[in-house]
């Protein structure tokens, strides 16, 4: 799954590089004040990126449990997730690994190019410390293991959002 496919990483380069080319959204009309006014929020904008329904349903839930929080866009796999990243340029990405299409870990590597400012926390299941060492070195601000959600996911996007590192403790015992 994390082992790098050079054809693949071509086609999503070939790919990125066509969307990078697209029209921005001033070049359909969108005013300057209405720019401003989507850059003054005062809320976390969050892109969720997982294919599993019931997982980001469940996600959507928990987020609303903080006001301060939004979703504004969700993909279920790594390309769109590149493509929504771009175009949303969202606050947080919240990221799973095992994604159809492109990887999280790959779909990561691609995000840090289109959304430079977005922080990017994967939320996922998997616990292989090499793994999680794959996906902060791709560009990860945060790591939570999606048993642990429920206790740290909002504790993990305020840390990011302040710039800090964040992993589940089951890390940072087993020195990931």
């Amino acid at each position: 799954m994390l082992a790098g496919n050079d054809g693949v990483d071509l086609a999503c380069d070939a790919f990125i590089a066509a969307i990078n080319s697209a029209p921005s959204a001033r070049q359909f009309g969108l005013e300057r004040q209405q720019e401003e006014a989507i850059s003054n929020q005062s809320f976390v904008r969050i892109l969720v990126v997982d294919d599993f329904t019931d997982w980001w349903h469940w996600i959507l839930e928990k987020l609303r449990e903080n006001r301060g929080l939004q979703v504004i866009g969700i993909a279920s796999d790594g390309l769109e997730a590149v493509l929504k990243a771009k175009e949303l340029q969202p606050d947080v990405v919240l990221l799973d690994i095992g994604l159809p299409k492109l990887d999280g870990i790959g779909a990561a590597r691609h995000i840090r190019k289109v959304a430079p400012e977005s922080k990017i926390l994967f939320l996922s299941q998997e616990t292989d410390p090499d793994v999680v060492r794959a996906a902060l070195s791709a560009g990860g601000n945060g790591y939570v293991v999606k048993s642990s959600a429920d206790r740290e996911l909002l504790a993990a996007i305020e840390a990011v959002m302040l710039g800090k590192m964040f992993l589940s403790p089951r890390f940072t015992d087993h020195g990931a």
